[in-house]
């Protein structure tokens, strides 16, 4: 017969708080040699190799992927492959980032000589501060750990998270000194879900002899012209000056025919306040910036139960696009 069931979830709280103790375990280490590191990097005036066998290997693919989408260029060079010629890849102005929890890994070690002959700068990553990978290193960071969440205390496990916890720091820290800001994100994110988040007004709006746009006296068969030749369903209203004094929709219309005996006495403007509630009389028109994300333009129209927001020139009432609901669609942000 087999014995009791084991707690499996107990056994999994004892991993996670093991892994996030080992993480807290690196914040009284951030001293100088992290400022080094950091340094280090942001001078890099080619790319940052980062280089790890095993488990280690497999972390710092992912930290290269990090460091190369917050600005800074990054690839993974597998150090066996390294020394099979793939050590042509490095040159002068790049920075190595070589990860190995024992710090004495064959295949590192083998190929550090090579890249040191080089004069590229190397910072290393290991739980042993003595290690030949920790001499070699101009920048060392000590990712120790008590122990391995492995019951075995064989598998990397605590030490795999730390490396990695710390290479996210680095990141952040080289994003932070960069000055990476959210429009730099955003080029390197065009595509997927993270890409739509960060897509802007300008970038989907209608501009230029797209943008429907009528004078406030313009008569209803010009207004209704104006609508549908650009089919977005409304069109902005504007005074002698050129600014943005209102909107028609076709509910606009609707009620405007609706409610006139004689249509041909119709205008855009009459069009254009017939439908306000009092409290609403004089309201100007939602407006966004080009600028503003396209994501808050999905806010603006669901807060306000409108289908279309008209973009103004920057300090005037001037409009120089139109966004519609359908184009948010089109860009699966909605």
């Amino acid at each position: 017969m087999s014995g009791p069931p084991r707690d499996l979830r107990r056994l999994a709280e004892r991993v996670l708080r093991m892994e996030a103790e080992a993480i807290l375990g690196l914040i009284p280490k951030l001293d100088e040699r992290f400022d080094r590191a950091v340094e280090m990097l942001h001078r890099c005036s080619g790319r940052v190799i980062v280089t790890g066998m095993g488990k280690s290997g497999l972390v710092g693919r992912k930290i290269a992927a990090t460091l190369a989408s917050t600005g800074t260029p990054a690839f993974f060079l597998h150090p066996a492959e390294g020394v099979h010629g793939d050590i042509g890849m490095v040159a002068r102005g790049d920075v190595v980032l070589a990860l190995s929890n024992s710090g004495e890994t064959d295949e590192l070690l083998t190929v550090l000589p090579l890249i040191k002959r080089q004069g590229v700068p190397l910072i290393a990553m290991s739980g042993n501060p003595n290690s030949s990978l920790a001499k070699l290193a101009d920048a060392h960071l000590d990712v120790s750990v008590p122990e391995e969440a492995c019951p075995l205390g064989l598998a990397p496990t605590a030490s795999t998270t730390v490396t990695m916890a710390l290479g996210d720091a680095l990141a952040i820290a080289l994003l932070e000194e960069r000055g990476f800001s959210i429009d730099d994100f955003a080029l390197l994110h065009p595509a997927g879900a993270l890409g739509r988040r960060l897509r802007r007004v300008e970038d989907l709006m209608h501009r230029d002899g797209e943008v429907p746009l009528v004078q406030a006296d313009a008569p209803l068969k010009d207004t209704l012209l104006e609508m549908t030749s650009k089919r977005l369903g409304l069109t902005g209203v504007v005074d002698s000056e050129g600014e943005l004094i209102g909107v028609v929709t076709d509910g606009d219309l609707r009620r405007g025919l609706e409610s006139t005996a004689d249509v041909r006495t119709l205008s855009a403007r009459d069009l254009m306040v017939r439908h306000r509630r009092s409290d609403r009389a004089g309201a100007p028109p939602k407006t966004i910036a080009a600028g503003a994300l396209a994501a808050e333009a999905v806010a603006l129209m669901e807060r306000h139960a409108i289908t279309s927001l008209f973009i103004l020139a920057d300090g005037t009432r001037r409009p120089i696009g139109v966004i519609h609901l359908h184009d948010l669609l089109r860009a699966g942000l909605v």
